[in-house]
């Protein structure tokens, strides 16, 4: 499967775009749309470039998705769980409760109570992992 529209606005409304690098809310440089892997201080890109590492980093929160669930997935579904590896990473889905319930097929609701758990980053609970988790929650259940 691949990321809708519905699914890749979500994260660049998440996300908005930043042509400097900067801090985030826990001190990883940041630049683009949420892009961290190549960003450090001082870095300045194009929109274009920021297209380019999204794409680049959706495509591997797809690929992830894609590995890692052994169910059948509703488009919205797979674009929520795309939205949670894209800021989470494919080490911390691996290992979650979240993909857990969902190979295991637990009911929707439980499985998408977890998105909620997921709301801290260095320890401290975060007004932005909040919202983001909500957004991704009422999209895994379809509800945008």
């Amino acid at each position: 499967m691949n990321i809708s529209k519905v699914g890749l606005d979500l994260i660049t409304s998440i996300e908005q775009l930043r042509l400097t690098a900067y801090r985030d809310a826990v001190g990883v440089w940041t630049i683009g749309y949420g892009h961290t892997r190549w960003a450090v201080e001082g870095m300045q890109i194009s929109a274009a470039k920021a297209l380019e590492f999204l794409a680049s980093d959706v495509a591997e929160a797809e690929a992830a998705v894609n590995r890692l669930v052994k169910v059948p997935l509703e488009q919205h579904q797979f674009d929520a769980l795309v939205s949670f590896v894209f800021n989470v990473g494919v080490g911390a889905f691996k290992s979650s409760t979240l993909l857990r319930l969902i190979n295991g097929r637990a009911e929707s609701m439980a499985t998408a109570a977890e998105f909620l758990r997921w709301v801290y980053a260095k320890g401290k609970k975060l007004a932005g992992l909040e919202t983001r988790r909500r957004k991704e929650r009422l999209l895994y259940l379809g509800r945008p």
